[in-house]
């Protein structure tokens, strides 16, 4: 791992450490976001495919009342009913949050059960009973496919942000906090050795100042031996 290019002094050493603190703490902070959107979305993913095969069967069970409707009314008939305007539908479209990502949720705005004949295209007489069970089950299903996207929409924007959490908690680990780490026993290592060099050079002084003092009390001591002789 690379070393830091940094001057190796005690304040550096300490700003180093406060760094791998602060990376560390995030580091954890960042596996724990990671772990909870995991949770969510494989929550998610589940609720999905419950969700999408309920919606197919829905879809599904239409489309043969559909195909019963044009062979026993007629497909022109159904096509004459089907080409007027129907009553509009409502969509709403709210926001939520969840650790940090903004996702849309879709639903379709409540309709009261009087509001059946009004969103039916055509006049209860123009067409038979068999085609107003036709568009009941799809109305049913409409909801559903709301929700569905919703849900669809919200997996995908968590799985970017796993991704990019992913990445940053890999940066920290395998990048940052060694990077700094190595940086932080290089200077200590540089540290010590300035220390031993200092004690070293201190020792080599102490030991001149010593043999200093003891060469000049030789030299005082010959020459007051040398007075007494003489």
């Amino acid at each position: 791992m690379a070393v830091m290019r940094v001057n190796p002094n005690r304040m550096e050493l300490l700003r180093l450490k406060g760094q791998l603190r602060i990376a560390r703490r995030g580091h954890k902070l960042l596996k724990d976001k990671r772990d909870e959107m995991m949770r969510q979305f494989l929550a998610i993913v589940l609720d999905v495919d419950m969700l999408r095969e309920k919606m197919e069967a829905l879809l599904e069970k239409g489309h043969r009342k559909m195909l019963l409707a044009r062979a026993s009314i007629g497909g022109e008939i159904v096509d004459e009913a089907l080409m007027a305007a129907g009553m509009p539908v409502s969509v709403t479209v709210t926001q939520e949050n969840t650790m940090s990502v903004r996702t849309p949720i879709f639903r379709v705005a409540h309709r009261e059960e009087d509001d059946r004949v009004k969103r039916l295209p055509y006049g209860m007489t123009t067409a038979p009973g068999q085609l107003d069970d036709v568009l009941d089950t799809f109305a049913e299903a409409l909801p559903l496919l709301m929700e569905l996207a919703t849900l669809e929409h919200k997996s995908h924007l968590l799985a970017a942000e796993i991704e990019r959490t992913r990445r940053r908690v890999n940066s920290l680990e395998y990048v940052m906090i060694p990077s700094i780490e190595e940086t932080i026993h290089s200077i200590t290592m540089k540290m010590d050795e300035n220390e031993r060099g200092n004690l070293t050079r201190l020792m080599k002084v102490k030991d001149m100042i010593v043999e200093q003092e003891l060469t000049k009390r030789r030299e005082k001591t010959e020459q007051r031996r040398s007075g007494y002789y003489k």
